[in-house]
């Protein structure tokens, strides 16, 4: 929690000194979408590239810097993990175990609007995500211990939006995310660690 707290604090003295360059307002918004996510690995038959799909929430908020660039950060709950993995136990060894990761994920990027009217958009930052919960569906097992708190990464995104009146926006938007950092604490077999790969498509409103 200290971490997460630590970031936001970040967060927050970023937001501070583009309001010191800007006499724009800031904007909110408030989203949902649908999370693909697996774990990549360079090691050959370490981890399974199986897709698992969950829901992802997120708030956001963004700070003009002029009419074109802005910084953006949001604070997602970001569902993650793998399919198609095995799990065993006692000697037994069961195929098709899902695995989901779950964190609060906090990227922060600088955000370009472009088009006509500037209601498409482009955004590239660094993230950091905080684990919440780590289990598998086959026995439903807690293996929070078996990877590492952090995990750190780029993130990036396309999206445009459509004013619904003079405070309102509705956005639609394609963003991915790409671990860098390694994700499990005990290695064994995955001499080379693994990496968070997710890509998402959100709907969510502006103001």
């Amino acid at each position: 929690m200290k971490k997460i707290f630590t970031t936001l604090f970040i967060v927050l003295g970023v937001y501070s000194l583009t309001q010191a360059q800007s006499k724009k307002t800031m904007e909110f918004g408030v989203s949902g979408g649908i999370n693909a996510s697996y774990v990549t690995s360079s090691q050959q038959n370490s981890v399974s590239p199986g897709l698992i799909w969950a829901p992802n929430f997120a708030v956001s908020a963004e700070r003009a810097i002029n009419d074109q660039w802005g910084i953006k950060a949001k604070v997602i709950y970001d569902p993650k993990g793998w399919g198609d993995g095995y799990y065993a136990s006692n000697g037994k060894t069961v195929t098709g175990v899902y695995y989901s990761i779950n964190y609060i994920t906090i990227p922060i990027a600088a955000t370009i609007h472009f088009g006509s009217e500037n209601n498409w958009y482009a955004n590239l930052g660094p993230y950091v995500g905080f684990l919440l919960s780590a289990k598998e569906n086959y026995a439903n097992t807690d293996l929070k211990s078996s990877f590492n708190s952090t995990d750190f990464g780029a993130a990036g995104g396309l999206g445009i939006q459509f004013p619904l009146n003079n405070k309102l926006k509705i956005f639609f938007e394609y963003e991915g995310q790409l671990g860098f950092s390694n994700i499990l604490v005990n290695l064994t077999s995955y001499s080379d660690g693994a990496q968070n790969f997710r890509s998402a498509f959100n709907l969510g409103l502006k103001f």
